[in-house]
């Protein structure tokens, strides 16, 4: 089940920081200790009945260290353990030459590669943990390859081998674990871009060993996890004498020719997520008089609804298109003194135009972006590989550049706050990779903004909002498959309502 509250989320610097304050208390146990025990009981439970086959993984750093402790764990307990060691021991840290010590005492073996013949109920890999600093290669990545073509259960100690803990990227290869054990609080890498597809997912197959350490008043996070408890930070349930002023005008700005769809589901997700009036200005030369689907939506010419004076947070982007005219409304709504979401081709008009790009970070009122990654390339100025390669820095970038709260949609989308916090959402499935989602998206952040939660708390709840959707979607079909934007707005307006009542 997916914790509903947020986690604590550490850049490598700051673990191995963790790691000097906890070492300088004193009668402590050491942290290896601590982690090989904790991992061996996680691959206890995995296991179940004692005798079945393990090939435990060391490498030639404190990871390997505390596959050592494991095996020596295993072995005890009466599993029939394996150990390849794909190190040197005289390079080996004080504290990892001791556990291989120990695993020897116990009467185990080291071999340099897997035995042929053996069929292995448990991996544990134990090669290379959150210290990785370069791809790995040569017979590394040949025993990496091997691995993966191991058709068992896979248990990775901190974090897959191979994955960049502070990004997610694979570093040349990787091992594909189906479990990850993570010591003292969770790492980016674990959360975002490919991690969660070798590492497991945080709801079933990733568990936080924090070692005894309240990390949270050891050293302060700057990063942490979404949750279900995002919802009650943003918003508070209603008083009984409660009216629709009370609940925000939106006005969704977009819906250019042969786009009108994306508009209309902005603004039915800003309606059913609780604001109190939706209108939509619709760039199209041909627009509807109304939503049939949705008849409580208030249509306009953008010209109308940039003059009613009524509307309290502006979404502007979901099908605009790029046209002068376009730009020009765009250039308007930077000067209102409202809150403002911008979505989509809101986001290229202001990556394209040196004047919208000065509009908006001299904003006094709360702005939040929510590009993908080519978006927030081109906001930046850079490559979409380089966004990619560093999730977490870009968003803060786009954050502190267009003083916004940033959304960096994608696995494991990053929230950056205007004082370099940050968070990683932890909710939604593959079956979100479809056309009209970042519509929905930005009509849910609109609607919460227009109720009155903060930027980055709004961004922060329709974010995971968004994403749990669609795994209680996934959970009622019975996979991601198919699922389609419009579907999300329901079961968002459902688990907002569980949360808050």
């Amino acid at each position: 089940m997916r914790a509903d509250r947020s986690q604590p989320v550490y850049l490598t610097e700051d673990i191995r920081a963790l790691e000097r304050i906890a070492a300088e208390r004193p009668g402590a146990t050491p942290l290896m200790q601590a982690a090989g025990l904790a991992a061996a009981e996680y691959a206890r439970e995995l296991l179940g009945e004692y005798g079945k086959k393990v090939l435990v993984l060391a490498g030639p750093g404190n990871n390997g260290g505390d596959a050592f402790e494991v095996a020596t764990h295993l072995k005890r307990w009466f599993y029939r353990v394996e150990l390849v060691f794909a190190g040197d021991e005289h390079q080996l840290s004080e504290d990892a030459l001791a556990a291989l010590r120990k695993w020897r005492e116990s009467g185990g073996n080291t071999y340099a590669a897997p035995p042929a013949a053996l069929r292995p109920d448990l991996v544990v890999d134990g090669l290379f943990g959150i210290g990785l600093a370069r791809p790995l290669e040569g017979g590394y990545a040949e025993l990496i390859a091997d691995i993966n073509r191991l058709r068992c259960t896979k248990l990775a100690l901190d974090i897959a081998s191979g994955i960049n803990a502070d990004t997610g990227a694979v570093m040349g290869t990787a091992l594909r674990a189906t479990h990850t054990i993570t010591f003292i609080a969770l790492k980016p890498g674990l959360l975002t871009l490919d991690g969660p597809d070798y590492c497991g997912s945080l709801d079933e197959n990733l568990r936080v060993a924090d070692l005894g350490l309240d990390v949270r008043s050891m050293l302060e996070n700057k990063g942490a996890t979404t949750a279900a408890e995002s919802m009650r930070q943003a918003l508070s349930p209603r008083p009984r004498n409660f009216h629709k002023g009370n609940a925000g005008s939106v006005g969704v700005l977009g819906g250019a020719h042969g786009m009108v769809g994306a508009a209309v589901l902005a603004g039915r997700a800003a309606l059913k997520l609780g604001a109190g009036k939706v209108f939509l200005g619709l760039l199209t030369d041909d627009p509807p008089e109304l939503d049939y689907g949705q008849p409580e939506l208030m249509l306009r010419t953008p010209r109308e609804l940039l003059e009613t004076g009524v509307i309290s947070v502006f979404a502007v982007g979901p099908g605009m298109g790029t046209v002068k005219s376009a730009e020009q409304l765009l250039r308007e709504v930077l000067d209102a003194d409202v809150p403002l979401i911008l979505d989509a081709d809101a986001l290229n008009l202001v990556a394209a135009s040196k004047t919208l790009q000065a509009r908006l970070s001299k904003r006094s009122a709360p702005s939040v972006l929510t590009p993908h990654p080519a978006e927030a390339a081109r906001l930046l100025g850079c490559s979409t590989a380089a966004v990619q390669a560093e999730r977490i820095g870009t968003a803060i970038e786009l954050a502190q550049r267009y003083r916004a709260v940033a959304v960096l949609k994608g696995n494991g989308s990053i929230i950056a706050g205007l004082q370099g916090t940050w968070l990683i959402n932890a909710s939604g499935n593959p079956g979100m990779a479809t056309a009209g989602m970042g519509d929905v998206l930005t009509g849910m952040i609109a609607s919460l903004l227009a109720q009155g939660a903060g930027a980055t708390a709004a961004a922060a709840a329709g974010v995971w909002l968004h994403g749990a959707a669609a795994d209680a979607l996934a959970g009622e079909i019975r996979g991601p498959i198919g699922i389609t934007a419009g579907e999300l707005i329901e079961p968002a307006r459902t688990l907002l309502n569980t949360a808050l009542y």
